[in-house]
């Protein structure tokens, strides 16, 4: 079920624990001539997360959000040869929610909890002798009331002293609903055009070491969505009338984001990690969010990292609260996420390191590869609160292996 909030979203993958394995600048590469095949890489992680508020757009805007969620992700690197590294990336979200259970009016409704399967396999190459590299991927996930297939790829350019990286990326996905209406409604036929979305992201980013204490990256990118942009299960109540309809909104939808990073190596043990990014897209939102991220190393094994993130954004055109719509508006909605707000979240993470890792597990057979190094971990937590009324919490591990 389609209901996991954007709170949740941003807070799983904008804070997720791969952000400082895969930061967006650079590092330069090994010089001196030994060809050497990477290790193979292994990360697990775990997170839960719990919210809760009043104004869910299941019931127009008003009622409860209580939701929890427990995810669970491996992401695979296999080097094949020297140019060559095949990816995986699956994982699960199992969540259980009182505010879908509201679509219909018993507990007993198959929309309290759900469960999303997805999985993403690709392959980056680096040819030998160029500055370039280059990476395919495909993807799906499935959910009870809702199916993804994806496919997506990138190409760099490396300078020579491997400084300076401009990186296109582009995606596709290609989305089908089960439609499910609020109880109410289901006897009233068809009350959404399509059961199909279609996502389009195009992204270019450009990374460069500045000097030895500064590293920068700049991002743009642009999503064109079209098909069933509303969620059908959302009701919205109007000023002139008791019984709801199902959400509206128009079924295209362009987004606009630019993204600014710095990394700055304030002194050996304290590096300040800044992030600014501006929002438009084409239902009137408007949005900005700066973040901070502050690792301190307490030795060489070990760090903390407190972290900050703000947002702000206008609200959609065609948002308006609980009972405040007119008849005669062509588009429609009391979804939150498209309300004007203010959100802060606030945190702190610990890694622990070892240069030889915290364990070895042998494997009995096979040549080669046969041990797994058990390098560190990743713990953090953050809290999010979002006005009017949604707070929400989440615990996230990570757990890094080489082999």
């Amino acid at each position: 079920m389609q209901l996991i909030k954007l709170s949740a979203l941003a807070l799983l993958t904008g804070f997720a624990l791969l952000s400082h394995a895969q930061a967006p600048v650079l590092e330069k590469p090994d010089t001196n001539g030994i060809k050497t095949l990477a290790p193979g890489e292994v990360n697990i992680l775990f997170s839960y997360y719990e919210q809760d508020g009043d104004n869910s757009p299941v019931t127009g805007g008003i009622g409860t959000e209580q939701l929890t969620d427990f995810s669970s992700r491996f992401i695979v690197k296999v080097p094949i040869k020297e140019q060559l590294t095949l990816n995986g990336d699956i994982g699960f979200d199992s969540y259980s929610s009182a505010s879908t259970d509201n679509i219909d009016r018993y507990v007993s409704s198959a929309s309290s909890s759900d469960t999303r399967i997805y999985g993403t396999f690709g392959f980056d190459k680096t040819p030998e002798g160029k500055n370039t590299s280059y990476g395919l991927k495909v993807g799906g996930s499935r959910e009870y009331d809702y199916t993804s297939f994806s496919v997506g790829g990138h190409y760099a350019l490396i300078s020579k002293d491997g400084n300076r990286e401009l990186n296109l990326t582009g995606q596709a996905f290609f989305d089908a609903w089960q439609l499910i209406y609020p109880e109410e409604l289901r006897r009233e036929g068809v009350l959404v055009p399509t059961d199909q979305r279609r996502s389009y992201n195009l992204g270019l980013t450009y990374s460069q070491v500045i000097n030895r204490k500064l590293q920068a990256s700049l991002s743009l990118d642009g999503i064109y969505m079209t098909g069933l942009l509303s969620t059908p299960f959302h009701r919205v109540y109007f000023q002139e009338q008791a019984a709801a309809k199902v959400e509206k909104l128009p079924d295209t939808r362009l987004k606009l984001p630019v993204g600014l990073r710095l990394n700055y190596y304030v002194a050996d043990f304290l590096v300040a990690r800044l992030y600014y990014r501006y929002y438009w897209d084409s239902w009137g939102i408007q949005a900005q969010t700066v973040s901070l991220e502050l690792p301190v190393k307490i030795n060489r094994f070990f760090s903390v990292y407190p972290f900050y993130r703000y947002h702000n954004q206008t609200a959609a055109d065609y948002f308006l609260p609980y009972k405040e719509h007119s008849l005669n508006d062509e588009f429609y909605t009391s979804d939150y996420d498209l309300a004007g707000l203010d959100s802060h979240t606030y945190g702190m993470g610990v890694r622990y390191a070892p240069v030889n890792g915290l364990a070895r597990i042998k494997f009995p057979m096979g040549k080669g590869r046969n041990v797994l190094l058990f390098r560190g971990f990743d713990l953090r937590y953050a809290h999010y609160e979002r006005t009017p009324s949604l707070k929400a919490n989440v615990v996230s591990l990570g757990l890094n292996f080489t082999y």
